[in-house]
């Protein structure tokens, strides 16, 4: 896009990703988050929702009408049939809404805008940005992170290592990458460190 520098912002599971867009969120980058737009893509009501419905079953949407997430998780990361028909449904609402979110913020005269993708490379993504922002983690760092903070249980983490794309051809694809085994300071830091050099062009 002309006039804005597009990051895509990625991370295997629990690598902490959300955390930097959360850090550049507060130094005044605009941020829009892929998850974001897909609860957005299928919010109660829409015409996502009833696609989403009829492809998993009733059992899928809750009793408030809302996309029962963990349902969907349940069937989706075992069976890979069913998540590519999910993602044939989410992605291309998620898109539109990411492009014209885009088109705002250059609108309004930002420098620097940021897409937090999870599956930017599993998406075929890294080709539509400009900059690759990859955040990573040791393996056994990003598992108990994510048994101790999401909720899960191991083996569904286990499945949802195993449907991303290995961590050695993010990296090698990446632009930067922005090391999480440490401390909260030691990550803002990094961070910073990479958003000044992408405001600066550099590489």
């Amino acid at each position: 896009m002309v006039g804005v520098i597009v990051v895509g912002l990625t991370g295997n599971l629990a690598a902490g990703k959300s955390a930097v867009a959360g850090l550049w969120r507060r130094v005044g980058v605009p941020v829009v988050s892929a998850d974001e737009l897909a609860r957005e893509a299928v919010a109660p009501g829409s015409d996502g929702l009833a696609r989403v419905e009829a492809l998993l079953g009733p059992g899928v949407v809750g009793v408030d009408g809302s996309l029962d997430r963990a349902a969907v998780r349940r069937i989706v990361f075992r069976d890979r049939e069913a998540r590519r028909g999910l993602e044939a449904i989410v992605h291309p609402e998620v898109r539109r809404l990411r492009d014209a979110w885009t088109g705002e913020r250059r609108r309004e005269g930002a420098e620097v805008v940021v897409w937090e993708i999870p599956l930017l490379f599993e998406t075929g993504m890294e080709r539509e940005v400009d900059v690759v922002v990859l955040v990573d983690a040791p393996e056994e760092v990003r598992r108990r992170r994510a048994i101790e903070t999401r909720g899960l249980s191991g083996e569904e983490v286990d499945g949802m290592m195993r449907a991303q794309m290995a961590v050695a051809g993010k990296r090698a694809g990446a632009d930067f990458v922005i090391d999480n085994g440490g401390t909260r300071e030691e990550l803002a830091s990094r961070a910073a460190e990479v958003l000044a050099r992408i405001r600066r062009g550099g590489g």
